[in-house]
């Protein structure tokens, strides 16, 4: 089990985008809370979503699993995601499974929430 928590806190952003700031570890024991805050995030075309990474300290197989669901459910509702402030250890973890081949990946949470509307 893990030792630390994972907090989830969602903030609805003026320009139309959510932001979900992700705090702690994401494993097979605090994923639920990760996917109980995106289920409850209407995503529509046009909608965007930042995934805020920058306070993640672990991430294994069954949190990769949950953000590339994340994206697959953006794309088919036409939504844009983007994912903010990755490590350099998670960023390292993201080039080796590819997922920096289908995410967009921006420094800061300010620059995440540009890039969608840019």
């Amino acid at each position: 089990m893990s030792n630390q928590t994972l907090t989830v806190t969602t903030s609805p952003h003026p320009v139309g985008a959510y932001v979900l700031t992700v705090t702690g570890e994401l494993d097979h024991h605090t994923s639920p809370r990760l996917r109980e805050a995106l289920d409850e995030i209407a995503l529509a075309t046009g909608t965007g979503l930042v995934i805020d990474v920058s306070g993640l300290t672990y991430c294994d197989s069954t949190g990769i699993t949950l953000l590339v669901t994340a994206y697959q459910r953006a794309q088919a509702t036409g939504a844009l995601l983007t994912l903010a402030g990755s490590s350099p250890d998670l960023l390292h973890l993201f080039r080796i499974v590819g997922l920096d081949q289908i995410f967009t990946l921006q420094p800061t949470t300010e620059q995440a929430i540009a890039a969608l509307h840019s």
